[in-house]
């Protein structure tokens, strides 16, 4: 289980990072810091690197330069698959639902790099599948097949199988899409108990701003491959800046308890907001 002992070192690191696919570069001089017991949220529009740059960080994606690093390991190349997965795990948009296979059986994936190649034995296994499980709100659906699972049961039972993997980094990639409102808040508030209560590093990509600003530490905004802006929401999530970024107008306003709410304007919010008034 990882450490809730908060530190300023980061758990997981990417510097100068240029990603590309088939020669064209799609991410210039890209850097992140994952925090223990930190969120770390990667915002930008469609085509503006989030995804390619967390399957960087997850080694999915080869660098054309800059490194990927952990606190002990300057370049995570050196590693082996297991010896990495060991310490990073990735929850990627989607993946094949097994059929008839139960809940407990899939979590159990998630210990496949502590087992290698020749070696079946796992004591540290089951504590580590009960706490994923537990964590996860999935224990009481131990026995049921997967592919009988609504699509925030399934959800949570893929971030359990991350979890059982027992990394001190937790990689996102719109853990939300596809999700009702309940299950959307459901996944957020429990990346929130894993960084809070486990020290957990997470590093989330997320479209809807106001949950990124709702559930992260840090923001990262991406716009056409770079960096445009990082730092705590408020000063990250301005409306300059996502307009900017976005194409459209995005205002920006900050409640009394410093959340950041955003707020599109197209040709017809005006009048919506009339209509409502009368």
């Amino acid at each position: 289980m990882p450490s809730t002992t908060p530190s300023d070192a980061p758990a997981l690191r990417g510097e100068d990072l240029r990603l590309a696919y088939h020669g064209t570069v799609v991410v210039e001089r890209a850097g992140l810091r994952l925090l223990p017991g930190e969120v770390t949220a990667l915002i930008g529009p469609n085509g503006s690197g989030k995804s390619t740059v967390l399957r960087a960080l997850a080694r999915l994606h080869k660098p054309e330069a800059g490194t990927v690093a952990l606190p002990d390991v300057p370049d995570t190349r050196t590693l082996s698959a297991s010896e990495f997965a060991r310490r990073v795990t990735l929850l990627s948009q989607s993946r094949p639902t097994p059929s008839g296979v139960c809940v407990r059986d899939v979590v159990g994936y998630g210990r496949h790099p502590h087992r290698g190649r020749w070696r079946q034995s796992d004591p540290d296994g089951p504590r580590a599948i009960a706490w994923a499980m537990d964590v996860t709100g999935t224990t009481a659906m131990a026995e049921r097949p997967v592919d009988e699972l609504s699509g925030g049961e399934l959800q949570r039972v893929w971030l359990a199988t991350c979890l059982a993997q027992d990394t001190r980094v937790l990689l996102l990639d719109e853990p939300t899409t596809y999700l009702d409102l309940r299950y959307q808040v459901e996944i957020l508030d429990l990346v929130r108990d894993l960084a809070d209560d486990h020290g957990v590093a997470v590093g989330v990509v997320l479209h809807d701003l106001d949950q990124a600003a709702a559930v992260a530490d840090h923001v990262v905004l991406l716009r056409r491959g770079e960096v445009v802006g990082a730092g705590l929401p408020h000063e990250v999530l301005t409306a300059d800046a996502l307009t900017e970024t976005y194409g459209i107008r995005i205002d920006v306003t900050v409640d009394e308890h410093g959340r950041v709410h955003t707020r599109p304007v197209g040709r017809h919010t005006r009048r919506t907001r009339t209509l409502a008034a009368v």
